[in-house]
């Protein structure tokens, strides 16, 4: 009776691995991920004060040097430890240099997009994110050794082979995805992976002004966000797995719920992958509408971060960057809605008669044309506190996104998922890095408040079109040319599967 009711156990999916499985472990483990990738790309708003700043009484008045980029800001103020401490020298900055600095990080950025997506597809995300977090976070720990001995110049370096290693974390965090994600939790399981972003920044600006006031001072910041790479590529290592199938911890039940729902077409063996369709890929409007959406909500969102603080400024003559709280606040607000949206769709879910279509439309919808409303309201508010209240809504209402456009890679090819992450992801970073040079062309008066509603529109424009085209031509379906043919000797030879083919 024992040994009969172990098998039982071992082989049923149980109601607790429901709730919680071994998928969960995954997407927690990339949530983690994702707060200390974006930590270490926001590190250097903050850090760069303190490392402008001098502790010798002497020269501290004429020393004091601070750096705001879009929402990010920290006010530090780094004890005099002691006057030969490494991590009190000075390092000025300026405002030319600052850009080259915060650019250097997505010229790398942009560039392993798409390969990461392949590698991580041939090989396995647990080894990609690996090596990637181990180089980052190494990278990290000698970024204060890189302004001792090369200046700007070098951290400059640094920075463009932390945005090299970290341009895979999007496509590999897709791959694992497509991979561990049954159709109906993949809103959530990519939700609870997404949010680590607003985690990761909203820790930094919390806690780098204690590292920095610490013995440390301001390396400390690089040096213990170095550490905590470390301590995540440990855990990493022990309970990560590329695929279920290879996970020695997962029960056979949920193995087999995985498997039964996490896709209707064939998954591919990654040794057996077939070659990645281009032309296909390219002719597909399902996936055009998504590269559309994906570059034009990067516009509207990275407008709002970066530009409509100096806007409040600008018009209302109020600094919200000169506050922390009021800095990592729309950052909350989205971080707390994401879940609240993973519930609504849960809600939605249980409703038989809405197919998984409406409900990306229908939070896409929410995540683009609503901002878009706030953009346009914005340019009218009659003071800064609804500035910011209008701000702070229009940022977080963005989550919907998570729910929305951000998982259709995985619904239209879970094949190829992270492949066409970096295709969507790459064009995007470059789309919101023309949205500033736009900005900056429009805006000669940042006191003309008709020129910022020009920015407004234009961005709610985008934001319009964008959802849009995703509604008529996005789709939830898996595309033809995702998997490949049934019979395993073509399989291995990589040939794809036809449309015709697909219809017998």
């Amino acid at each position: 009776f024992t040994f009969t009711f172990y098998i039982f156990n071992k082989n049923t999916f149980t109601f607790s691995e429901r709730i919680f499985g071994r998928r969960h472990v995954q997407c927690i483990l990339c949530f983690f991920c994702l707060s200390l990738a974006y930590a270490w790309r926001v590190n250097l708003s903050v850090a760069i004060v303190a490392m402008a700043k001098s502790n010798d009484s002497e020269t501290d008045s004429d020393s004091i040097f601070s750096v705001k980029v879009g929402l990010l800001s920290s006010s530090i103020y780094v004890k005099p430890i002691t006057k030969c401490s490494y991590a009190l020298q000075k390092y000025e900055v300026n405002s030319v240099q600052q850009g080259y600095l915060f650019a250097s990080f997505f010229w790398g950025y942009v560039i392993t997009q798409v390969p990461g997506g392949y590698i991580a597809q041939r090989y396995g995300a647990k080894m990609l994110l690996s090596v990637g977090i181990t180089i980052c976070a190494v990278l990290t720990i000698l970024t204060p050794m890189s302004v001792k001995f090369g200046g700007w110049i070098g951290m400059c370096v640094i920075r463009g082979l932390q945005g090299l290693a970290q341009g895979a974390v999007h496509p590999a965090t897709h791959v694992l995805l497509s991979k561990w994600s049954p159709v109906s939790e993949r809103g959530m399981l990519a939700t609870i992976c997404y949010s680590g972003a607003q985690f990761g920044t909203i820790a930094m600006l919390a806690t780098s002004g204690f590292i920095a006031d610490t013995a440390m001072g301001w390396p400390g910041i690089f040096y213990v966000g170095g550490a905590c790479g470390f301590v995540w590529v440990i855990f990493w290592r022990i309970f990560a797995s590329s695929t279920p199938e290879k996970d020695r911890r997962i029960s056979p039940g949920e193995l087999k719920f995985i498997q039964e729902s996490r896709s209707v077409g064939k998954m591919q063996e990654a040794d057996h992958l077939a070659p990645t369709p281009w032309k296909h890929i390219f002719t597909s409007m399902p996936f055009l509408s998504l590269l559309v959406v994906h570059c034009t909500h990067m516009w509207g969102f990275w407008t709002l971060l970066m530009q409509i603080p100096n806007y409040i400024k600008s018009i209302y003559n109020i600094d919200i960057k000169s506050s922390a709280l009021l800095s990592s606040l729309p950052y909350t607000v989205m971080l707390l809605l994401s879940f609240f949206f993973v519930f609504l769709s849960k809600v939605l879910a249980n409703q038989k008669s809405l197919s998984t279509a409406f409900n990306r439309k229908l939070f896409n919808t929410i995540g683009h044309w609503l901002p878009m409303c706030g953009l346009i309201v914005l340019g009218y508010v009659p003071d800064a506190t609804w500035g910011i209240v209008v701000l702070t809504f229009t940022v977080g209402i963005s989550a919907a996104t998570y729910l929305g456009f951000q998982v259709n890679h995985i619904d239209l090819s879970p094949n190829y998922a992270g492949t066409l992450m970096g295709i969507t992801n790459g064009a995007a970073n470059v789309m919101s890095g023309l949205a500033q040079i736009v900005v900056g062309s429009i805006v000669l008066n940042s006191n003309d408040i008709m020129q910022w509603r020009y920015v407004f529109f234009l961005a709610a424009g985008f934001y319009f079109i964008g959802n849009l085209l995703f509604l008529i031509f996005g789709r939830t379906e898996i595309q033809w040319w995702d998997s490949p043919l049934e019979d395993a000797e073509t399989a291995e030879q990589g040939v794809p599967l036809s449309p015709a083919q697909m219809s017998k």
